[in-house]
């Protein structure tokens, strides 16, 4: 298992509104990133596609109401953060630090400082390759 990052709202996510969010139909943003939500109600996955494969960027469970994800990319990480968006959420690590997207920047704020990942558009360009790689 790797490093958990929580999508954290002030009011819980509910299915529907999930759904909502990321309908091409109801959201423009969503229908740019390029969002899927697989499953059932109860417990299912947000997926994007990138080239000719489907990534699975956050899971979902109805009895959590929240989504989480382990990124192990910068791209993963990227998409995590343009979800939270999408929904309203904030991403949340597991050690209370906050990711988000300030000007087209993808940061990250702890206690005491603030890392950036790098341009938004090119961490979302560049591809989910690992970390590891």
């Amino acid at each position: 298992m790797g490093y958990e990052l929580r999508v954290e709202r002030e009011i819980p996510l509910g299915y529907t509104e999930l759904a909502r969010s990321l309908s091409a139909e109801t959201s423009p943003e969503a229908a740019e990133a390029g969002f899927d939500l697989r499953g059932l109600r109860e417990a299912g996955e947000v997926v994007v596609r990138f080239g000719d494969a489907t990534h699975t960027i956050a899971t979902w469970s109805t009895s959590a109401c929240r989504l989480v994800g382990e990124p192990a990319s910068d791209w993963q990480l990227a998409q995590l953060a343009v979800l939270s968006e999408l929904v309203g959420g904030r991403l949340t690590g597991e050690d209370g630090e906050i990711y988000s997207i300030r000007d087209g920047i993808l940061e990250q704020t702890g206690s005491a400082s603030v890392l950036e990942f790098g341009k938004l558009e090119e961490l979302l360009a560049a591809g989910p390759s690992s970390w590891s790689e």
